[in-house]
């Protein structure tokens, strides 16, 4: 490809918008353009690269045994209200309606979908297990579409669904997902972890893993052992309970009766350490919630967050929220800051750190006092224990006896659920079984972000200069650089390196263009091409240039050399 056909607008400066590198290096590099927010247009740059990671998805999917389908984008709103999830999902959901004034929301997944074509196209455990999958564009209407491709309102999404007549057949068709996953981040050249977590909306009656670029723009924060290989998002990491937490309090005598300590418009523990002089970890914080619209109060250790993945789980609920100020002040009888669990006569979750504690400040139920030298187990009954808080930094790992967990952001670019009969039951979908019963579809889902993809290696790979593409998804494998575009050796040796490299598959792009050398050079580093060629001064000699975009020197060596370099490097790809 003639770079002086190429409608490749590279730019010298990023958006004042972009909040990630990836996002200004893409504008700038001329990979995308912003029609809206969250909408954008690939350039040919851009689609060469998505249409490569849509290659190693598809090559991983058709070899795991998935069936390549596409579905509609727009879906009756029928189907999402028979899942219950139509009001559910929120205004992340665009909803229409046709001239016939029919309802219809246009897709941000397709569980839906498909369970609705497995139960008109599968009648008999013979057909299964199935796999079905899709690359399509997807729809959400984000409050704040953000970073370029990691955020966005439309996006290109590759999910596929499973089915199968039992769980441990659900059971094999998760883990070939799993590690097909593995094949192609690996591919793509990102440096990535499988992690537990939590199904969200999706929802499922099985586990569930996400797949994290780590980047430090990423949304997600990630729990991994240094010394065995769990990891988990923070919604689900876990942590090692030590015995004094596990053992439950037992009765013990009170030296005291709680101090009443005067704390005008202390309400935060931040505020209660330094009026106080007391480290975070000596306080009791006490939350209210509702849950299902009942207020529940929570009870952690001052210097822990509550995770609202696990109270939501530990209270059974459907919906969870922190209550409003007049609803604190019903239950409390105070104003919000200083609720505790003395005389509180809703049910009362304490997380396994509060309930080990020996003696706390907590709130005192009276607006402007806290309680001093409360003992948990005396001064109130501890009812319900349970893990209601984020893991941290240090904490030890609850898989292994030595490990300690660290934490680090990611990128989620690709998600892995045991739906089970979530779907099939809800949607009435059914297969005959080996019996003769009509049983329902035991499912999974399995989703990668595919356009996401592309920002989450560009967040990975770049410099001060610009992008550094990994050769199996980069635009171009090779940029040939002639100095002077009027000079005939050296366009001649620049065809010559093209049939030569094009010929064993290798995809070439020579900067024809009558720019400045040093043009040419920071367009080349913008753009990220992993092999750069040279041809200048050594032209009559037959010597050029090779450069590795991610090297520090170049080396001249012959033409044909230089060619077998990059002939080699690609087939070891291939």
């Amino acid at each position: 490809m003639l770079q002086s056909k190429l409608m490749m607008p590279t730019l010298r400066e990023g958006s004042t918008d972009a909040e990630a590198v990836s996002h200004s290096l893409m504008l700038r590099a001329g990979v995308i353009r912003q029609l809206a927010a969250g909408i954008y247009t690939y350039l040919p740059l851009g689609r060469r690269v998505l249409r490569k990671v849509e290659r190693i998805v598809r090559e991983e999917m058709d070899r795991a045994g998935g069936q390549e389908v596409l579905m509609p984008a727009m879906q009756p709103a029928e189907l999402w209200k028979h899942s219950g999830r139509y009001e559910q999902y929120g205004p992340e959901l665009i909803r229409l309606r046709d001239r016939n004034d029919r309802e219809f929301a246009l897709g941000p997944t397709h569980e839906e979908v498909i369970t609705a074509l497995a139960n008109a196209e599968i009648s008999s455990y013979r057909q299964l297990p199935a796999n079905l999958y899709q690359m399509q564009t997807k729809f959400r209407d984000e409050l704040r579409p953000r970073y370029g491709l990691l955020r966005g309102r439309e996006f290109l999404m590759k999910d596929a669904y499973s089915f199968d007549a039992d769980w441990e057949g659900l059971d094999r068709s998760y883990w070939h997902m799993y590690e097909a996953y593995n094949r192609i981040f690996t591919r793509c050249g990102l440096n990535y972890r499988a992690v537990e977590a939590d199904a969200g909306t999706i929802g499922g009656d099985g586990g569930t893993h996400e797949f994290m670029a780590l980047a430090d723009i990423g949304e997600d924060t990630i729990g991994a052992c240094d010394k065995c290989g769990y990891a988990a998002n923070l919604e689900k990491a876990e942590y090692r309970l030590e015995k004094a937490q596990r053992a439950e309090n037992g009765a013990r005598e009170a030296v005291q009766q709680p101090k009443l300590l005067h704390t005008p418009d202390v309400k935060r523990i931040e505020e209660l350490v330094q009026a106080l002089h007391m480290d975070s970890r000596q306080l009791m914080k006490t939350l209210i919630y509702l849950a299902d619209g009942s207020p529940a109060a929570v009870v952690l250790r001052g210097d822990h967050t509550a995770n609202e993945i696990k109270v939501k789980q530990a209270l059974g609920a459907a919906e969870l929220e922190l209550a409003d100020r007049e609803t604190t002040e019903r239950v409390t009888g105070a104003a919000t800051g200083f609720a505790g669990p003395i005389g509180l006569e809703i049910p009362i979750l304490f997380d396994y750190a509060a309930a080990a504690m020996g003696s706390a400040v907590t709130g005192a139920n009276r607006t402007d006092y806290h309680y001093g030298d409360v003992i948990p187990g005396v001064h109130f009954s501890i009812v319900r224990q349970a893990d209601l808080r984020n893991a941290e930094e240090g904490d030890g790992c609850p898989r292994c006896d030595s490990g300690t967990l660290h934490f680090s952001r990611g990128i989620e670019v690709g998600h892995v659920f045991k739906l089970g009969t979530k779907y099939s039951e809800s949607l009435g979908a059914t297969f005959t079984a080996s019996t003769g019963e009509e049983k329902p579809f035991i499912m999974g889902c399995y989703g990668i972000g595919v356009s996401r993809v592309l920002s989450a290696v560009v967040e990975q790979r770049h410099d001060e200069q610009g992008i550094c593409w990994p050769l199996a998804i980069a635009p171009y494998h090779v940029h040939i650089i002639p100095i002077s575009a009027k000079d005939g050796i050296q366009m001649e040796l620049a065809g010559m390196l093209d049939d030569r490299l094009s010929a064993a598959g290798i995809e070439v792009l020579i900067d024809d263009r009558d720019e400045r050398p040093g043009v040419k050079f920071k367009d080349s580093d913008l753009i990220g091409i992993p092999f750069r060629i040279v041809i200048g001064k050594h032209a009559a000699q037959r010597n050029v240039e090779i450069k590795e975009r991610t090297g520090q020197d170049a080396k001249l060596v012959s033409v044909e050399e230089a060619a077998d370099r990059i002939v080699n490097a690609y087939r070891s790809l291939i």
